[in-house]
Formats: structure tokens, C-alpha cells, sequence
């Protein structure tokens, strides 16, 4: 039975530089992985089955999932397949879920039919799924540009380093943050080292999304008073933050005393990949 990880994404800096004409805003970010995320397995039979501690979250009807499924069919003329999804991850909390979700749905079809992810018919379908779905396709380090989807690879981000997701179990809307983000362009992103343009740079949504669900503040404070820690910053549009470790000692200090403080927390310890 072939299963595949729908892997967590977080964004080391997001910076929002325009509104476009379609309605779309022009980002630079750069992406990164964990090495959790939720689970699916690939079935025969077409549907979607959802189980696991997150699947009451999901609503009834349409899904990412299926419409990849939906979608690779049609493109490939594949018989439709169907899925069982362990849903780890919080939903709408800017870690990309239902992007990783659709993209290892991707990946378990290709691998399925002996189909190259990477051809540019496949890539075209995941970036008509969503702006994220290209780049958790890939699930590795990346730049990204215009909606996100136009995607440079990433050296000098260290697979393995320690990572501690935060979650205060609330959704946030993309689309309610994006509406509050204020239009003023900070300036571009920087190249060179990652972690270093990371550092320097910023999460434009942080603001907007503070102004919406406070407790992201209490979170970026609680992760950023840590000891060891390297970066601390909300994740896409929010409202899961990270922090990044130099080890798993100092990961694991910061969740326990975190998770001590605020037992509603969701947590996850994991690493880069």
C-alpha cells in the first residue's frame, strides 16, 4: 500500500511586495519542509476517507485532495484513485495542509502510472491547484517568487535542523489577512544565505495577522524568549509560528516549557528535511 508524507511548509521570510491586477499579490518567500506532516495512502477505490486527530476540521464535499485526484485523472486519462488522509497538521493555520495534501496525492499518482513529477504538465496542474502546491511538490528548500509558484532552489538550508511548530488552535483565513496586509512594499528579500536573508528579512503577514488573532503575538514572544533559538517567525498567513534550533536539546527544552505554560497549544517537534 503506497503512503506518502503531505509535508509541513513553513516560510523562513514572506515578504509581500504588490497587489496584482487578478487579485493575486506578488511575494518573495522562501520555503522550507519538515520532515512531518499528514499522511496519505493511495487506494483503488475513488473517495476520500479522512481519519486522524485534525479530520473533524475538514469540511464535507470539496477537498484539494480530490481535486488532484480529479484533475491528474482527466490529464493523464488514469483511472481515478482514491485516498486515505491521516490529517495531522491544524487546518488553515499557514503550514500549507491542504497544499501538501494535494501534492502528495500528486506524487503517490505519479509514482502510481511511472510519471515524472517534475514534467511540466504536472507542475502546470499543481500550480492550478493552488499558488503553494507547486513548491510542496517538491518539498524541499526553495525560493519563491510572483504568487509563489515561481520556484529557485535553495542551498544552505541544513537538513535535520531542530524545529517546534506552534499552533493556538484557531483557524485563520488566508484570504482575511491578505484583505488586511497594509500595501506598503518593505523591500525585497535578500539573497545569498538563507537562514542569514531570513534573519534579515521578514513576515509581511505577521501584522495583519496579529491585528486579527492576537495570541500569534504571545506565541512569536513565548518562541523568540527561548534559549538556542536561530529564527522565530509565523508561518505563511498564520496562525502556526516556528522557531528553529541549533539542536534537538534546546528544541525540546523550548516545547516543554511552552507546552508546560500553555497546555491549549498545539505542538509538533520535528526537523528540516
Amino acid at each position: 500500500m503506497a503512503v506518502e508524507t503531505a509535508f509541513a511548509k513553513i516560510n523562513l521570510a514572506l515578504h509581500v511586495r504588490r497587489r496584482e491586477d487578478d487579485g493575486y499579490h506578488g511575494i518573495e518567500t522562501l520555503f522550507a519542509f519538515a520532515e512531518d506532516g499528514d499522511r496519505l495512502t493511495l487506494r483503488d477505490t475513488p473517495g476520500l476517507e479522512v481519519t486522524g486527530p485534525f479530520a473533524a476540521a475538514l469540511t464535507e464535499g470539496d477537498n484539494l485532495v480530490t481535486r488532484a485526484a480529479e484533475a491528474y485523472a482527466t490529464l493523464t486519462g488514469a483511472p481515478l484513485a482514491g485516498f486515505r488522509l491521516d490529517k495531522r497538521l491544524p487546518v488553515a493555520a499557514g503550514i500549507g495542509g491542504g497544499s501538501a495534501d494535494a501534492a502528495a496525492a500528486l506524487r503517490l499518482l505519479c509514482a502510481r502510472d511511472g510519471v515524472d513529477p517534475n514534467e511540466a504538465r504536472i507542475r502546470a496542474l499543481a500550480a492550478d491547484l493552488g499558488a503553494d502546491v507547486p513548491a510542496c511538490l517538491l518539498s524541499r528548500p526553495l525560493r519563491g517568487e510572483k504568487r509563489g509558484d515561481s520556484l529557485i532552489p535553495l542551498e544552505g538550508v541544513r537538513a535535520g535542523m531542530p524545529l517546534l511548530l506552534v499552533n493556538p488552535m484557531r483557524p485563520l483565513a488566508t484570504g482575511a489577512v491578505f484583505a488586511h496586509w497594509d500595501g506598503v512594499d518593505r523591500g525585497p528579500l535578500d539573497q545569498g544565505d538563507p537562514i542569514e536573508a531570513a534573519r534579515k528579512g521578514r513576515n509581511d503577514l505577521e501584522a495583519p495577522a496579529i491585528a486579527i488573532l492576537p495570541i500569534i503575538g504571545d506565541m512569536l514572544s513565548a518562541l523568540a524568549d527561548q534559549q538556542g533559538v536561530i529564527l522565530a517567525r509565523m508561518s505563511g498567513s498564520g496562525a502556526t509560528c516556528f522557531a528553529l534550533f541549533s539542536d534537538d536539546a534546546e528544541r525540546d527544552r523550548a516545547a516543554d516549557a511552552i507546552a508546560a505554560g500553555r497546555p491549549d497549544w498545539w505542538l509538533m517537534r520535528t526537523r528540516l528535511r
